[in-house]
C-alpha cells in the first residue's frame, strides 16, 4: 500500500472531513544513467558553492530567491512550513460547479482521498451528494511547498482530488489558430464527421500501449542478449498533398471502415 503524502481534513460547511491524500499516477518509463561509454562508469556531479569553493552537502543546502533588483532571500525549512496559510492544514471547499465547466487545460496532477479515522460517514456523504447533484467541488490546498486550486469530484467509491494550475500559468495558444481567412465547406465538414464516427467508441485505455517504451525495452534485451538491435525502416514517411479534402475524407472513411470490419472477423 502506499504512503499517504499530506494528511488534513476537508471543510464541508460545518462538517470536517479527516483525510488522507495518495498520488494516484506513476509514470512508468525506462530510466537511464549519465555513463561514459568507453568504461561504463557513472558520471557524477558535485555541488560546489560558487563562492568559497566548497563541495555541499545536499542536506546543508537551502533554497534561495533573488529579487528583480539582484536581492537574495534564504529560506529554510521552517519558513515554508510555517506559511500562514489556512490551506496548508484544511481543504476548503469554496464553490461547487460542474465537472464539464472545467477547461481540462487546468488539471494537473490526480490524488486519492482517503477517509481518515472519523471521516468515513462525512466522506460518503459528500461522495454520494456530488455524484447525485453531477458536481465537483473547488477547493485551495498546500501541497509539495505550493497552494494550488484544486477539484474534488466523486468517481466510483471514491473522491478524488485534481490540482490545478492557477490561471496565470495557461499561456494564451492564440498564435497557434489558423487565420479567419480559412475556410471549408459544408460537404468537407460533413465528410470529416463520417471519419469520425467510424472511429467513435467507448474509451477503453486497456487497448492502447506505449510502444516508445516497449521499443527502447526490445533495444535493452536485444544488448543484454548480445543480439542485433531491432530496427524499423529508414525510409521516411512521405508528407502527402492534400488537394480535395473531401476525397481524402473519404478514403480515409473507407479505410475506417475496412479496419473495422477486419477488428470484428478477428474478434
Amino acid at each position: 500500500m502506499p504512503r499517504s503524502i499530506w494528511k488534513g481534513a476537508i471543510s464541508f460547511g460545518l462538517i470536517t472531513i479527516p483525510i488522507k491524500v495518495y498520488g494516484a499516477t506513476e509514470t512508468k518509463d525506462l530510466s537511464f544513467r549519465q555513463v561514459h561509454p568507453e568504461d561504463g562508469g557513472r558520471i557524477k556531479y558535485k555541488r560546489v558553492c560558487e563562492v568559497c569553493g566548497k563541495e555541499i552537502p545536499y542536506t546543508e543546502i537551502a533554497k534561495g530567491y533573488e529579487t528583480g533588483d539582484g536581492r537574495l532571500v534564504i529560506l529554510d525549512s521552517e519558513d515554508f512550513e510555517n506559511l500562514p496559510l489556512a490551506s496548508s492544514k484544511a481543504v476548503e471547499v469554496v464553490q461547487f460547479v460542474k465537472t464539464d465547466d472545467i477547461d481540462p487545460t487546468y488539471f494537473e496532477r490526480t490524488y486519492f482521498l482517503e477517509a481518515d479515522g472519523p471521516g468515513a460517514k462525512p466522506y460518503v456523504l459528500l461522495r454520494r451528494a456530488l455524484a447525485e447533484e453531477g458536481k465537483a467541488a473547488v477547493v485551495k490546498v498546500a501541497l509539495r511547498s505550493r497552494e494550488s486550486l484544486a477539484l474534488i469530484r466523486a468517481k466510483d467509491d471514491l473522491l478524488l482530488m485534481h490540482t490545478m494550475l492557477w490561471p496565470d500559468e495557461l499561456r494564451d495558444g492564440e498564435f497557434a489558430a489558423p487565420g479567419d481567412d480559412i475556410k471549408v465547406s459544408d460537404a468537407e465538414v460533413q465528410m470529416a464527421r463520417m471519419f469520425i464516427d467510424q472511429l467513435s467508441g467507448e474509451f477503453d485505455p486497456s487497448q492502447f500501449t506505449d510502444s516508445y517504451r516497449e521499443a527502447l525495452e526490445a533495444v535493452v534485451q536485444a544488448k543484454l542478449a548480445g543480439q542485433p538491435v531491432p530496427t524499423e525502416s529508414d525510409e521516411a514517411p512521405k508528407e502527402a498533398e492534400v488537394v480535395d479534402l473531401v476525397a481524402a475524407l473519404r478514403a480515409s472513411v473507407e479505410a475506417a471502415k475496412k479496419r473495422r470490419e477486419e477488428a470484428a472477423k478477428a474478434g
